[in-house]
């Protein structure tokens, strides 16, 4: 009897650790599972990702950090920035012709902000990245600050205003307070079809040679592999330089910069879609580029003009109203930027002026 009681209490003994070490071993499934596939979380600093190499205020991107440039930038006070892109291993991005280009998940876009001040040092603010997170396909967006020593770069949520004194394109000394966006501000410029999505990196935009290099930029990735589906380069549309009048007409660079500093917004499904006010270097109707069009939503904004683009009068025209100011509630765009953009206020001005050539008709004085 005694011997069947202990052969029974063995064998629950058996069973209860094996009961335990199960549930041990389906709970640490259950951690893994999650640590495959929770959402993404940024790390604290800007070093922590090795994103670069040496001091990290020089910027030297790793072996697997691409850099890149846009043929025409928006514009963010005269800031100086630096342009990065971090694709998984064996990964590459896949060409499409007029959206943004086809990213793989994990990616990571850099963008990082600086100033020349009046010793003609780069001076760091801020960077941003944007990434595409596996867990749920959807881009994520996260700014860092820079520290005074212009050491490292610490996660920052909540926005910044920094006074800085700055060189702008002319080597004038210019004063401003540097706003440093939210996370929020970031989403309104990002956000299209209430979907986060990164603003530059379109074919179009990249499909050109820096000054610095001596092959274009999209048939260089073609040829190492890290940009697939790409037809001829003679057959990808190309976003005018709008400081290159040698190569591009006035209207084509006007509307390469008003597509690249307003069309984020206004866009079908951007966040000024109910002006009614697009501005997309495609668009081809005048009367949605604003031309004798009717502000629906300006309010205050409108300086008290009638129509956001006069042609053959950019004096009376709301747009430019709004770009030559830098006033809340007034200035275009309204984020990113507390200093007048002096070079592209000139270009919008002739731009406009010269529409009375194209529309003699419309003429208002």
């Amino acid at each position: 009897m005694k011997k069947v009681y202990f052969f029974t209490l063995l064998l629950f003994a058996i069973a209860f650790c094996t009961a335990i070490i199960q549930g041990c071993n389906n709970n640490n499934k259950n951690v893994n599972a999650q640590q495959n596939h929770a959402p993404l979380e940024f790390r604290e600093k800007l070093s922590d990702y090795g994103f670069f190499s040496g001091k990290l205020n020089e910027l030297h991107p790793a072996s697997n950090v691409i850099p890149y440039k846009l043929a025409t930038p928006l514009f963010s006070d005269y800031a100086v920035k630096d342009r990065f892109i971090v694709l998984p291993p064996n990964k590459h991005i896949v060409y499409t012709p007029e959206d943004i280009l086809g990213f793989p998940d994990s990616t990571f876009i850099i963008k990082n902000f600086a100033y020349t001040n009046t010793l003609h040092q780069k001076i760091m603010i801020e960077t941003r990245l944007l990434v595409k997170d596996p867990f749920d396909k959807k881009w994520k967006v996260m700014n860092y600050l820079w520290n005074k020593e212009q050491t490292d770069a610490v996660k920052h949520i909540t926005g910044a205003k920094i006074p800085v004194t700055l060189l702008n394109d002319a080597g004038e000394e210019m004063s401003t307070i540097y706003s440093v966006p939210n996370t929020n501000d970031c989403k309104r410029c990002h956000i299209k079809n209430d979907v986060l999505t990164p603003i530059g990196p379109k074919a179009r935009n990249i499909n050109f040679t820096p000054d610095a290099q001596n092959i274009n930029q999209l048939s260089r990735w073609a040829s190492a592999g890290i940009l697939e589906g790409m037809p001829g380069i003679d057959k990808v549309p190309q976003l005018p330089d709008w400081r290159d009048s040698k190569h591009f007409t006035l209207e084509q660079r006007a509307r390469a910069y008003l597509d690249v500093n307003c069309a984020h917004c206004h866009t079908k499904g951007g966040d000024a879609y109910n002006t009614g006010l697009f501005l997309e270097y495609e668009q081809k109707e005048p009367h949605y580029i604003g031309i004798m069009k009717e502000p629906v939503s300006a309010g205050a904004g409108a300086g008290g003009l009638n129509y956001d683009i006069i042609p053959g009068n950019a004096k009376h025209s709301i747009l430019l109203y709004r770009m030559n100011s830098k006033e809340p509630g007034i200035a275009m765009p309204e984020l990113a930027r507390t200093i007048i953009h002096k070079e592209a206020v000139q270009l919008i001005t002739d731009w406009i002026n010269d529409m009375a050539k194209q529309y003699p008709e419309m003429l208002v004085f």
